[in-house]
């Protein structure tokens, strides 16, 4: 009688079971790299809004309202005080405001909560104020 050859069963799951351990230590590692990295990417964005606002500061000798926002970099304003001279083309390489890393809105206010010119805010994983660790608030403030 020929023998085959091949894996049992029991030497399939044993390997299924080591490679699920394997991911369960290296998948949480991996996770906490991409938050790391979002919360970098919102930080760059954060100073690019704020290169973007202090070209649109010397241009009109003030910011947007927190009513114009940040599209008052790409589009020039119709309400509030219009700038005189407004950069044709706007402020922002790519003619749009671009949402956070998590897909929500930053937030503009301008004057800042804390007695700044404006302020920038990403909320975060969460979209939400507040929050700790990858839901915390991004703020240009605490750059």
């Amino acid at each position: 009688m020929k023998e085959k050859a091949g894996f049992t069963f029991i030497e399939l799951m044993a390997v299924i079971v080591i490679l699920g351990l394997l991911a369960m230590i290296v998948m949480p590692r991996f996770f906490e790299r991409i938050d790391t990295a979002k919360i970098t990417a919102a930080k760059v964005q954060i100073k690019n809004f704020e290169g973007a606002l202090k070209l649109f500061y010397l241009d009109n000798g003030f910011y947007p309202s927190t009513e114009q926002g940040l599209q008052a970099l790409v589009e020039k304003p119709t309400t509030g005080r219009i700038p005189k001279h407004w950069r044709e083309g706007g402020y922002l390489e790519k003619k749009q405001i671009p949402k956070d890393p998590w897909g929500n809105d930053y937030v503009y206010l301008s004057p800042g909560r804390h007695g700044e010119e404006y302020e920038i805010i990403c909320y975060g994983r969460d979209g939400k104020e507040g929050g700790e660790g990858v839901d915390a608030d991004i703020s240009s403030s605490e750059l």
